[in-house]
C-alpha cells in the first residue's frame, strides 16, 4: 500500500507542476498576482509530494520489499541497511527520482525564499522550473517507473557490488545537487529572457544560486574521483571516462558563469555571455544525464543501456536546448553591452578566464563525443579517445590560466595597472621560480616538466592570499591591527583566496602523482617480500570468509619503513553469488599527504599465492584536500549577504518605478 502512496503522490506532484508551468504564465502576461502567487504554492507542493515518493521508495528498499521490480532488481535482504536505504538510488529509476526530487527542492527554494525578487521574474523562474519538473516527471512515470509490482519473490538480485559502498550515500546526492542546481541559473536566465529584463539586479539574484550548484558539484566531482581511486582498485584519480568528462563539462562551464556573474554584477558588463553560459551549463547536465542513460556509450559509471529512454531524454535536451538558444537569438538584440573596460583590468581578466575554461570545456567536450559521431558516420567501426589526447589538449590550455590566475584578484575595475600587480606579486614569483629550481634540482629523475608544475602551484598558492596579505598590512608586524584587519575584509575576498589556493594545490598534487607515482607488481607466497619507494611489504597470510552476502579472500601484508614494522595491510577480493561478480577492495595507507596503494590482482588459498600490485603515490592527497579548499571558498562567498540584501532593496525600487509607469 506504501508503494502505491508513493506511485500516487508523484502522479498529484506531475499534475501540480503542470499548473506550475501554465497557470502563473497565464498571471504573467495578464499582469495577475494572484495567478502569478500560484507557482509558490504549487513548487511547495510538488516538492512536498516528490518527497512522500521518494520516502515511500526508500521504506520499500529497507524492508526488502521484493514485491516490487525495483527493489527485487537492486537490493538482497542481507544487505547492510545503509546500502539497502542508499540503494534507493544505485539504479536509474531511483537516480532518475532523486533527480526530480532536487529539481523540485530549488524550485520549492525559490518560492519560499525568493519573496524579494521581482514578481514577474519570480513567477517566470518557477514556471521555467516547473515545465522540467513535468517532464522529468513524466520521463519518470512513463518510461522508468521505480514502482512497479512483480510477483513476490523471498530474494533479490542484490545491487552492484562497487556501489556497496558509502560513497553511493553522498557522491550521487552531492553531484545532482550540482548538476540539477544549475536548472536554477537555466530558469533565470530562460525567465530574463521572457521578460527581455537583464540586468545587474538579475546577475546578484543568479549567482548564489550558481555558487551553490558548483560547490555541490565541485564536491561531488572530487567525492566520485576519490570513491573510484579507492573502490575500483586500479590505483587511478580520473580516466577520462565520458561519463567523468559529463560531470567535468558543466564544473567548467560553470565556474565561468560564477566569474562573468561577478563582471555583470559589478560593471553590468557581459549580459549575453552570462546569460548564453546559464543556459549552455545546465544544457551541459542534461548532455551527461543522456550520455549517461541512453546507452550510447560503454562506461563504468552508466546507470542505462534502454534506447527508448536515451530517445525520450534526447527529445527533452532537443526542447529545452534548442527552445532556451532559439528565445536567446531572438532576445540577444534587445540586450545592452553595459559598461566597458580596458583589456588590463579585473574584467578582462575575467573574460580571459571564462575564454580558456570554454575552450577547455570544448576539447573536453568533442573528445568525448567524437568516438560516438565516428561510428555513426561510419556505420559502426569504433574509435577510442583517451588520456594522451586529453592530457596534451586539457593540461595545456589550462597554463595560461594558472599563469594568471593571482592577476586577476589585484587588477582594478574597468582599468588595471599590470605593472603595479607585477610588483605585487614579486614575492609569489620568486618563492615560484625558486621552488621550480629546488625541483628541477632534488627530484630527479623525473619528467622535465614536472619542476614547471611545481613551480606553478606554489606560484598560484602564495599568488591566492597576495591581496589579503597587502589589504592586512602584514609588513607591518602590527599584528593587533592586522588581526582586525584581517576580520573587516569582504567575506569575498577571503572565499576568492581559499578558492585559488585550493587550485593550486589540486594542481601540486596532480602533478606529483603524475611524475614521481612508483609502482612495482610480484606474485607472492607466505614470507616473500616486495620493495618500493623505500617500504617494504612482506605477505604473511591469506584467509577466505564468508559474509552475509559475499564471500571474501583476505590477505594479510606488513609494511616495513627502513626496517620497522610501520602498519598491517589487508586488502582483499570479493565475490557476490547473486550477482556472480568480483570485486578487489584495495588498502590504502597514507603516511602525511602520500599514500601506499596495495590491491590484490590474484589470490589462490589452495596454494596461498597472491599477485600483488603496489603503488607509492606521492602527494595524492593534495588532489583532494585542494578540491575542499576550493569547497570551503565557495560556502565563505555564500555567507555574503551584502548582495542579495543590496538586490532585494534595489529590485522593491525596480518594481515600484514600472507600478508607477
Amino acid at each position: 500500500m506504501i508503494v502505491e502512496l508513493g506511485h500516487f503522490a508523484l502522479i498529484l506532484a506531475l499534475a501540480l507542476s503542470l499548473v506550475q508551468a501554465t497557470v502563473p504564465l497565464i498571471g504573467t502576461t495578464r499582469r495577475d498576482g494572484r495567478l502569478m502567487a500560484i507557482a509558490d504554492y504549487t513548487s511547495v507542493g510538488s516538492f512536498l509530494f516528490v518527497a512522500l515518493s521518494f520516502g515511500c521508495l526508500m521504506w520499500a528498499y529497507a524492508v526488502s520489499d521484493f514485491s516490487v521490480v525495483n527493489v527485487w532488481e537492486n537490493s538482497h535482504s542481507q544487505k547492510p541497511m545503509l546500502y539497502k536505504l542508499t540503494g534507493t538510488w544505485g539504479n536509474h529509476e531511483g537516480s532518475m527520482l532523486l533527480w526530480v526530487l532536487i529539481l523540485a527542492l530549488f524550485a520549492a527554494a525559490v518560492g519560499v525564499f525568493g519573496h524579494d525578487l521581482p514578481r514577474t521574474l519570480r513567477s517566470n523562474v518557477l514556471v521555467v522550473q516547473g515545465w522540467m519538473m513535468a517532464t522529468f516527471t513524466a520521463f519518470v512515470l512513463f518510461t522508468s517507473n521505480p514502482f512497479l509490482r512483480r510477483a513476490p519473490s523471498i530474494e533479490g538480485r542484490d545491487l552492484n557490488p562497487i556501489l556497496q559502498d558509502i560513497g553511493l550515500a553522498i557522491h550521487p546526492p552531492l553531484l545532482y545537487l550540482g548538476y540539477v542546481g544549475f536548472s536554477i541559473t537555466f530558469a533565470f536566465a530562460v525567465a530574463a529572457l521572457i521578460e527581455g529584463r537583464i540586468d545587474a539586479i538579475w546577475a546578484r539574484w543568479v549567482r548564489p544560486w550558481a555558487l551553490t550548484a558548483w560547490v555541490f558539484l565541485t564536491a561531488g566531482i572530487s567525492m566520485g574521483s576519490y570513491w573510484a581511486y579507492y573502490e575500483l582498485g586500479w590505483g587511478g584519480w580520473w580516466f577520462w571516462d565520458p561519463v567523468e568528462n559529463a560531470s567535468l563539462l558543466p564544473w567548467l562551464t560553470g565556474t565561468a558563469l560564477l566569474h562573468s556573474a561577478l563582471v555583470m554584477e559589478k560593471r553590468e558588463a557581459l549580459k549575453i555571455w552570462t546569460v548564453l553560459l546559464a543556459i549552455l551549463t545546465f544544457s551541459l547536465s542534461l548532455l551527461g544525464t543522456f550520455l549517461v542513460r541512453s546507452g550510447v556509450l560503454t562506461s563504468v559509471h552508466s546507470f542505462a543501456t534502454d534506447p527508448s529512454r536515451g530517445l525520450f531524454i534526447l527529445v527533452l535536451l532537443c526542447v529545452f536546448v534548442g527552445g532556451s538558444l532559439a528565445l536567446f537569438a531572438w532576445r540577444a538584440n534587445t540586450l545592452q553591452q553595459g559598461g566597458l573596460f580596458a583589456p588590463i583590468s579585473r574584467e578582462g581578466a575575467l573574460v580571459f578566464n571564462n575564454l580558456i575554461l570554454c575552450t577547455s570545456a570544448a576539447t573536453v567536450l568533442i573528445g568525448t563525443l567524437y568516438p560516438l559521431a565516428y561510428e555513426a558516420v561510419t556505420g559502426g567501426d569504433k574509435i577510442s579517445v583517451g588520456a594522451p589526447f586529453f592530457n596534451l589538449t586539457f593540461g595545456p590550455l589550462m597554463l595560461p590560466l594558472f599563469v594568471a590566475l593571482p592577476f586577476g584578484a589585484l587588477l582594478s575595475w574597468k582599468r588595471g595597472d599590470l605593472y603595479g600587480v607585477s610588483q605585487r606579486l614579486m614575492f609569489a614569483f620568486i618563492i615560484g621560480l625558486l621552488v621550480l629550481v629546488l625541483a628541477g634540482a632534488f627530484m630527479q629523475p623525473g619528467p622535465w616538466l614536472a619542476p614547471v608544475g611545481i613551480g606553478l602551484a606554489a606560484w598560484l598558492m602564495i599568488g591566492a592570499f597576495a591581496e589579503v596579505a597587502q589589504r592586512i598590512a602584514l609588513s607591518k608586524f602590527n599584528f593587533s591591527v592586522s588581526f582586525a584587519r584581517a576580520v573587516g575584509l569582504p567575506r569575498t575576498v577571503w572565499s576568492t583566496a581559499f578558492a585559488h589556493f585550493g587550485v593550486g594545490v589540486t594542481l601540486l598534487g596532480v602533478v606529483m602523482v603524475t611524475a614521481y607515482e612508483t609502482e612495482n607488481a610480484a606474485v607472492m607466497s607466505k614470507g616473500d617480500t616486495l620493495a618500493l619507494s623505500g617500504y617494504e611489504v612482506r605477505f604473511d597470510a591469506l584467509e577466505a570468509s564468508e559474509r552475509n552476502n559475499f564471500r571474501e579472500q583476505t590477505a594479510t601484508f606488513t609494511i616495513f619503513k627502513d626496517g620497522e614494522i610501520i602498519q598491517t595491510a589487508n586488502p582483499s577480493k570479493r565475490f557476490y553469488p547473486a550477482r556472480q561478480m568480483p570485486t578487489t577492495e584495495a588498502y590504502i595507507e597514507t603516511f602525511l599527504f602520500s599514500q601506499l596503494y596495495l590491491t590484490l590482482s590474484e589470490a589462490n588459498t589452495v596454494t596461498e599465492q597472491v599477485t600483488l600490485r603496489l603503488w607509492y603515490k606521492p602527494f595524492v592527497t593534495l588532489i583532494w584536500i585542494g578540491t575542499l579548499f576550493m569547497v570551503f571558498g565557495g560556502l565563505i562567498s555564500l555567507t555574503e549577504r551584502r548582495h542579495r540584501v543590496a538586490a532585494a532593496r534595489r529590485s522593491k525600487r525596480m518594481e515600484a518605478k514600472l507600478a508607477n509607469a
